[in-house]
């Protein structure tokens, strides 16, 4: 039996990235960032969502794509990984997409040790790398942001 998929698509710079439809609570403007100590360089700090507080995440560090200043424009896409709830910076969100198994790429069947990305998406114009959130903190990353996120609410 074919799976199907959905995806939400957003761009850093001019690449396309993926995450499972799933996995997104909402898509919200780029509102102040409040730096914490002690987090993992990819953290920009953490931001105040309907009385939760949540780390923002710089994917771009993560992809190694060249630093930038934040604008206004961005967005933080709010997703949930298997350990806790996080806000991703991006660009843009594009849209969703919905695709079946043989229109996507495993990362075992390009490179078994991709870590964070799940596959790619072959289409016409061009090429969506789906992100792994669950991959996406190192384990010291993440007890370094278990720790500074245990240490605010003390």
């Amino acid at each position: 039996m074919i799976q199907v998929h959905q995806l939400v698509v957003f761009t850093l710079d001019e690449q396309r990235y993926a995450v499972p439809l799933s996995a997104v609570e909402r898509i919200v403007r780029l509102v102040e960032i409040t730096p914490v100590p002690h987090t993992p360089e990819i953290v920009l700090g953490v931001i105040n969502v309907q009385g939760r507080i949540l780390p923002v995440v710089n994917i771009r560090r993560r992809f190694r794509l060249p630093a930038r200043e934040l604008h206004p424009s961005d967005h933080l896409l709010i997703a949930r990984t298997s350990k806790r709830t996080v806000a991703l910076v991006v660009d843009a969100v594009s849209e969703v997409v919905t695709l079946s198994d043989p229109e996507m790429v495993t990362r075992e069947k390009i490179l078994a040790h991709l870590g964070y990305v799940a596959g790619v998406v072959k289409r016409p114009d061009g090429l969506i790398l789906i992100h792994d959130l669950d991959e996406f903190l190192s384990l010291e990353e993440e007890q370094a942001l278990h720790d500074a996120m245990d240490s605010m609410t003390q």
